[in-house]
C-alpha cells in the first residue's frame, strides 16, 4: 500500500486521499470505497483494522525497498540523487521528520518518523535511525546531495551525511562562517 500511495503521489502530483483513491481505483480496476479503506488502514495497528486476518506492519521495513523502487525510475546513465530533510509540525500534535527523494518537481518521502510535537528531547537518534534505514539502498557510485533548511543544521547531522559519502547542501544561518580552502 505504501508503494501504491507513493506511486500515485508521484504520478498525479497530489497526495489527498480522494485524489489517490480515484487514480488508483481506475488504474487497478478496483472499487473506490474498498481501496479508500485499504489506503486508510495500511498503517493502522492490526487490532484497529477491519477483518479477521489483519496484521501489523513495521513501516520502517518498507523504507529501503521503497527507495530502491523509486530509483528504478532513473535513466541508466543518471547517477545522481537529491534527498531532502524536512521537519514538519502538525499543530501541537505531531512533528514528522522526513527524508524525501526530490524528483521531477516533487518530494517523495522514503523514510520518516512521527513524534509528539511538544515533547522535549533531541531529534538526533531519530535522524540517525532514518539514515540507517536506507543503508545499502543507494549504489555507492552515485552522487547523493542532501538538502536541508537552516533550521535543521547541526554539526552531527552534517558529519553523518559526510560519513555516508554524501554531499551536504544545508542552508546555514546568516551569521555562519566558512573558510575557503587554498589550492
Amino acid at each position: 500500500m505504501l508503494a501504491l500511495w507513493s506511486f500515485a503521489i508521484a504520478m498525479i502530483k497530489l497526495c489527498g486521499l480522494t485524489s489517490v483513491t480515484v487514480f488508483l481505483a481506475r488504474l487497478l480496476g478496483q472499487k473506490e470505497d474498498a481501496l479508500r479503506q485499504r489506503l486508510r488502514e495500511w498503517c493502522y495497528d492490526a487490532d484497529d483494522k477491519k477483518g479477521d486476518q489483519r496484521r501489523d506492519l513495521e513501516v520502517s521495513t518498507c523504507f529501503a525497498p521503497l527507495l530502491r523502487w523509486v530509483l528504478t525510475w532513473w535513466s541508466a546513465g543518471e547517477r545522481r540523487l537529491d534527498l531532502g530533510l524536512d521537519a514538519t509540525t502538525l499543530g501541537q500534535r505531531f512533528t514528522v521528520l522526513t527524508l524525501s527523494v526530490v524528483y521531477r518537481g516533487c518530494a517523495i518521502p522514503v523514510t520518516w518518523t512521527v513524534l509528539p510535537a511538544t515533547t522535549p528531547g533531541t531529534w538526533k537518534p531519530h535522524w540517525l535511525a532514518l539514515f540507517e534505514h536506507l543503508r545499502g539502498s543507494i549504489p555507492t557510485d552515485w552522487t547523493v546531495i542532501v538538502l536541508a533548511d537552516h533550521g535543521l543544521y547541526a554539526r552531527w547531522l552534517y558529519q553523518q551525511v559526510l560519513r555516508l559519502g554524501w554531499h551536504p547542501f544545508f542552508r546555514i544561518h546568516s551569521g555562519g562562517k566558512f573558510r575557503v580552502v587554498s589550492l
